[in-house]
Order: C-alpha cells, then sequence, then structure tokens
C-alpha cells in the first residue's frame, strides 16, 4: 500500500482566497497597529455568532484563561478545579496565579466528571483550601455537562470559566459553547476549527469582566497623554490583521463543523464494523463540533493498538496523535490534589486521535481507516 506524496496531518490550518483577500485588505487600509476595525468587527461578530454580550480579542487562549482567572479573583494558595484530560495550557494558566490546580478525572462525555466535584471542594475546605474557580474543558469538541456542572458549581460557590478552545461551533442544549459560566475562552491557534494563525478570545455577558480583560491585556494603561500605570498590565490584545483573518474565516464556522461531523461519521461507518472499535460520539445533553476524531481500542482485544496503528500510519506520512496526557501523570504536576476513578488513565492507553481537518474527502478516511484496520487483524 503507497504513502500519498504529500503528508496528511491531524488538523492542518486551511486558508480560502476570501481570508487572503480580507488580510491584504486590512493592510491595504493601514490598520497595521494592534487594533482597528477589523478586530472590531470579529469580536462584534464571535459576539453574535455565541449568543452573547461581549468579546475581547488575545494573543492567544492561554492569555484569555490567565486574565479569566484573574478577573474571577484566583489568588496565589487557591486551588482551582481542572478536568486531568485537557492540553496543558488550562493548568498552566493556573499556576501563572500562584494557584494550583486539582485534577478531576472525566465523564462519559470524556469532560470534568460532576460526580467527583461536591467531594473535591469539600475535601479542600476541610484542608482550609480556597477554591476560586472551576474550569471545565469541553474536550476535542464536545460539551461537557454544564446542566449538571452549573448549578452544583454555583451552590458551592465556586465561580466558572469554560474552556472552549476546542469547541467552536458546539452546543449544549440549546446554548452554543462558549456561553457558558462566567465567562469562557475559546482558541484560534493553528490546529483548531478557525485560526488566526495564533490567537485566542475571552468571552462574556459581563461588561465589567469584557472591560478588565481589555484593559489588562493592553498593558494597562490609564487614560492619560501619558503612560500612566496603576495596575500590572500584559501584553495581550490581539492584533488588527489576525483579527481580519478571524473574521473572515468565523463565516464558515457551520461548514466547518458539517465537514467534520462528516468525516468523524465516515471514521464510525468504517472502523466501528471491527469489534472492539469505538468513536467518540456526541454527549446525550448536546452536539460536539467533532473537532478532532478520536477512536478508542478495546486493550483486550487489541493490546497495545494505539502505539500499533499510531507507528504504521506515521510510517504511510500520516499523522496521529495519543490523546491528551492526563496531567495527573505529568511530571510537572506530579504533587498536585487529585481525584481520580480510573477513567482517564484508560482513555489515555487505549485512545489515539486520528487525521480529521476539513481539506481529507471520503478517499482519505477510506485509506486511514483501511491502514488501521489492517494493522487490527490477528
Amino acid at each position: 500500500m503507497e504513502s500519498p506524496r504529500e503528508r496528511i496531518y491531524l488538523s492542518p490550518p486551511r486558508a480560502t482566497e476570501a481570508d487572503i483577500e480580507a488580510v491584504t485588505a486590512a493592510m491595504r487600509s493601514g490598520w497595521l497597529a494592534p487594533v482597528g476595525p477589523d478586530l472590531a468587527r470579529f469580536e462584534e461578530d464571535m459576539a453574535q455568532f455565541l449568543g452573547i454580550r461581549h468579546a475581547v480579542g488575545l494573543a492567544s487562549g492561554t492569555a484569555a484563561l490567565h486574565l479569566g482567572m484573574r478577573y474571577l479573583g484566583v489568588a496565589a494558595g487557591d486551588a482551582v478545579l481542572v478536568p486531568t484530560v485537557t492540553f496543558g495550557a488550562t493548568a498552566f494558566a493556573v499556576t501563572y496565579l500562584g494557584a494550583v490546580p486539582v485534577f478531576l478525572d472525566m465523564d462519559e462525555s470524556w469532560n470534568m466528571d460532576p460526580a467527583l466535584v461536591e467531594k473535591a471542594v469539600t475535601t479542600l475546605r476541610a484542608y482550609g483550601t480556597r477554591v476560586s474557580a472551576a474550569v471545565p474543558v469541553d474536550l476535542y469538541g464536545a460539551p461537557a455537562d454544564y446542566g449538571t456542572l452549573l448549578p452544583l458549581l454555583d451552590s458551592l460557590d465556586v465561580p466558572v470559566l469554560e474552556d472552549a478552545a476546542e469547541g467552536l461551533g458546539a452546543s449544549s442544549g440549546d446554548d452554543m459553547v462558549g456561553s457558558f459560566g462566567t465567562g469562557a475562552v475559546l482558541s484560534f491557534n493553528g490546529n483548531k476549527l478557525i485560526t488566526t494563525s495564533g490567537g485566542g478570545m475571552l468571552v462574556t455577558d459581563d461588561a465589567d469582566f469584557a472591560d478588565r480583560v481589555r484593559f489588562w491585556s493592553t498593558q494597562s494603561r490609564e487614560p492619560e497623554p501619558w503612560y500612566e500605570h496603576r495596575e500590572i498590565g500584559f501584553n495581550y490584545r490581539l492584533s488588527n490583521l489576525l483579527g481580519a483573518l478571524g473574521h473572515s474565516q468565523l463565516r464558515r464556522v457551520p461548514d466547518e463543523v458539517a465537514k467534520r461531523r462528516q468525516i468523524r461519521e465516515w471514521y464510525r461507518e468504517r472502523l466501528t464494523a471491527v469489534p472492539g472499535v469505538v468513536v467518540q460520539s456526541d454527549p446525550t445533553w448536546g452536539q460536539s463540533n467533532a473537532w478532532l476524531t478520536v477512536a478508542r481500542f478495546s486493550p483486550s482485544e487489541h493490546p497495545a493498538a494505539p502505539t500499533r496503528v499510531r507507528e504504521l500510519l506515521e510510517r504511510h506520512n500520516v499523522e496521529s496523535r495519543p490523546v491528551w496526557k492526563p496531567m495527573h501523570q505529568q511530571p510537572v504536576f506530579a504533587d498536585n490534589p487529585a481525584f481520580l476513578t480510573g477513567a482517564a488513565d484508560a482513555l489515555f492507553a487505549d485512545g489515539l486521535c486520528l487525521p480529521s481537518g476539513t481539506i481529507l474527502d471520503e478517499s482519505d478516511i477510506d485509506w486511514i481507516c483501511s491502514l488501521v484496520i489492517s494493522c487490527l487483524r490477528p
């Protein structure tokens, strides 16, 4: 079986002629400064798309996590609840404020398990630790169980910052991912559903939240003719040029979601015909954007399959990746508190992310699946 001439990447960025024209027009307009009308349009249209009031474009999703938790009052010595299955930035940003990420295992959607929340909060408070925030993540584009999490955390007086970095275009009930909690975080990194090359956004219904984040992200400069600073600031603002790219890409979010969901369905049709293989599904409470398609292989029926499949795909110039290594397994967080059931460890052992970019067509998926199935034969 021959390898393709071009490498198949996991989730490559895609630029259209409309994107190129949007950035070119922004450059020709003279708005090369950090902020400008294209960034403002991107923010306004994103807020409208999500059904919320305010959006602040930032240099990265990590910057949005940092400033979002700062606004919620996260401080040194506090605990912040974080799902153990997530990209490292969710937990790293907690440490920027001197706080401690406390890791919770996953539920059926592979997101923060509501059944562990009250135990974690009660235990931490019994030791005199302040729990100042919770940061649920919409893993691989599947919405967390906000119908359970939000009222539970509200009853425990723990504010929520939603990490929707992977979830743009997904929904939970009648609401878009990115509209939950006191605020939410979006990412426009190069591998996301839409991209500004690098960048992110803080979105919220709270005007004061948006105003403070915008202020902090522009070096906390006071409205004086000279540079006046009464607070520590950050150089975290998204540029107008990147805002133009994001605004152009935002228009095709529904099409991007539809294509990724189709790609996931093509994988499901082919791979789940093999006993012991499952593909991540939508949770009962919402719809995933299928940012990445993730397959799980029964360890009893297909021992060491994720490694064997990944290595075979790599030999054929196809990128795949293990699921996020749980944060409680990461050496940098080896001593952090964690409330575990074993579910995250099992997912890491038997899960594999498959190529999911919208440049793929059905023949590409046929070819990838034929390789996977060949690796699973006795």
